[in-house]
């Protein structure tokens, strides 16, 4: 019969395990203890109804087990208690006080040790020496009771006599051990299970090479170190039956077993080291090749950044270019606006002056006309006497008619009645004259007076009009003067900015120049002022640097005092 697939293993067949490596750890299933080769009698079968009693027998064995090692110790520790003290005290030199420690310290330094060495075993952290110093104190222990009654050789039932009960009290101690150490083997799911004696008897050499096998790669059971045996003996024996018995024709996949076995490899682990590494290679190769990816990404972020930064960092040049830039085009804007606005005041003022001229011109042709109206006023006065005369004398000659017609009416009192009537005729008639004269030189008088009050008149106006002239006058004087200061000063403001141009002053270091030069020329200006926070407020210095905050013009014109104080000028 020809076989074509490996044949069942002497135990249970395992699944291979998850990724290969040096040492094999036990699972479930592989920890699994087939049923010839446990040593617990109830490890075969157990019912339900069993448990129960297992229980009650166990917990009995433990109270029982714990009472006589604790009757055991108590006794054993009380003999060599008595003998080493009493040894100690009559034959070694001890005083009494320290022979009655002496034992102590003997006895309690094995338990000292054993318990501190069960301590770190739970810790994780072994010592070998500490139980080798454990062992060494017993050997200690049993040899000074021992020879506490003379020499081994003249009575050795004696000898042994005092030297079992402290061994006794060992052995309980180092059974103790055994349980805890075990129990926490347990409790890890770490418990390891050594060659049995029976087999070092039968087989030391194949034991003694298991025994290797188990320390080197960490396997913890017997069962499983056995099982692994059997398998590769029915995986080397299936392969000898499939290539007729010559194990040469096999491939270098199919004698894997027997290559790894000494390196603590299972059949199954074996076999699947091919698949495994390919995978693993794989991987690596999948892994590598992300690696690169990943640095290939990390590179085009990185030059990604760079270029951002790059163009970041141009970006914040050309900005400042700009600003500075804007700064400087405002700032001689700036001056050439206030040079603009100079020049137009002074053609305004000039005009303002050629209008002066005009107005004083006027002012002049007005006084002329004044004197002129003060002149027909004098003569419309004159001829208000005049007439004031000629009403005199047309008064004197009626007067005088009056009295010419009493004398004539008294002289000629005998004229005849018609001669009287022609004569009284005449006479009314040049009274009547001398009234309408008299009325005429009132009228006269009145066209001369009213013909007065309006030269008056008229002279006023002139007199306000000139004054209104001349105060023009010295109102456009006055202005020109300003504006030629205001020119002198945009001069002054054009030079300084230029130079400030040249220097590439700051924003701020201009801003403080120019509230100094705005210091200098209301000084100028008014030189009865007595600070600058009098001569500059701080709304025209927001209003001359377009800033919003009263405090940082204040501290442009601390600057700026600052700055005169230490010779600036322009």
């Amino acid at each position: 019969m020809t076989l074509t697939a490996p044949p069942p293993t002497a135990a249970r067949t395992l699944p291979a395990p998850p990724a290969p490596g040096p040492v094999s750890l036990p699972t479930d299933a592989v920890s699994a203890t087939p049923s010839g080769i446990s040593d617990a009698p109830w490890a075969v079968s157990e019912t339900p109804a069993e448990r129960p009693k297992r229980n009650v027998l166990m917990g009995a064995l433990s109270v029982l087990a714990a009472a006589g090692s604790t009757l055991v110790g108590a006794i054993g520790f009380r003999m060599s208690y008595d003998t080493l003290r009493q040894v100690a005290q009559d034959h070694w030199g001890f005083s009494q006080d320290l022979a009655q420690w002496f034992p102590v310290g003997v006895d309690a330094s094995i338990v000292a040790f054993l318990a501190l060495d069960l301590y770190m075993i739970r810790k994780k952290t072994p010592w070998s020496a500490l139980r080798l110093a454990a062992h060494v104190m017993t050997v200690a222990t049993i040899w000074f009771n021992a020879a506490a009654q003379g020499s081994l050789w003249d009575d050795p039932v004696r000898a042994a006599s005092h030297g079992v009960m402290p061994g006794l009290f060992v052995m309980g101690v180092e059974a103790a051990r055994r349980l805890v150490i075990r129990k926490a083997q347990l409790e890890d799911g770490t418990s390891a299970d050594g060659v049995p004696l029976h087999r070092w008897l039968l087989s030391p050499v194949k034991s003694a090479r298991m025994y290797r096998r188990m320390r080197l790669y960490d396997v913890r059971s017997y069962p499983e170190m056995v099982r692994r045996d059997q398998e590769l003996i029915a995986y080397e024996l299936w392969l000898k039956r499939k290539h007729g018995g010559d194990l040469s024709k096999a491939s270098d996949e199919e004698l894997l077993p027997m290559k790894m076995a000494p390196y603590g490899y299972t059949v199954a682990k074996a076999l699947a080291m091919p698949a495994d590494q390919d995978r693993a290679a794989e991987e690596r190769a999948e892994e590598a090749e992300r690696r690169r990816l990943e640095a290939e990404t990390r590179r085009k972020k990185a030059e990604a950044r760079a270029q951002a930064e790059a163009l970041r960092a141009d970006g914040e040049v050309q900005k400042v270019k700009a600003e500075i830039e804007g700064e400087t085009g405002q700032a001689r804007a700036h001056a050439k606006a206030q040079v603009t606005a100079a020049e137009r005041a002074a053609a305004a003022e000039e005009e303002a002056l050629e209008t002066a001229l005009v107005a004083e011109a006027r002012a002049r042709t007005a006084a002329a006309e004044r004197q002129e109206a003060e002149e027909r006023e004098e003569r419309a006065a004159a001829d208000l006497r005049a007439a004031e005369l000629e009403r005199l004398a047309a008064e004197e000659r009626r007067q005088a008619a009056e009295a010419d017609r009493a004398a004539v009416a008294e002289a000629q009192a005998v004229e005849t009645a018609t001669i009287a009537a022609a004569r009284q005729t005449a006479a009314e008639a040049d009274r009547a004259a001398a009234e309408a004269e008299a009325a005429a030189a009132e009228t006269r008088r009145a066209a001369a007076e009213t013909e007065r009050l309006q030269a008056e008149e008229i002279a006023r106006r002139e007199a306000a009009i000139a004054e209104a002239q001349q105060s023009a006058l010295a109102a456009a004087e006055a202005e020109m003067a300003a504006a030629e200061t205001r020119r002198a000063a945009a001069e002054i403001e054009r030079a300084a900015v230029e130079a400030e141009d040249v220097a590439k002053l700051k924003p701020r270091e201009r801003a403080v120049r120019k509230v100094a030069r705005m210091i200098l020329t209301a000084h100028a200006a008014n030189p009865d002022s007595a600070s600058a926070e009098q001569v500059v407020p701080l709304a025209e210095i927001q209003a001359a640097l377009d800033v919003s905050s009263p405090a940082t013009a204040s501290e442009y014109r601390q600057e700026a005092i600052e700055l005169l104080a230490q010779g600036y000028r322009p």
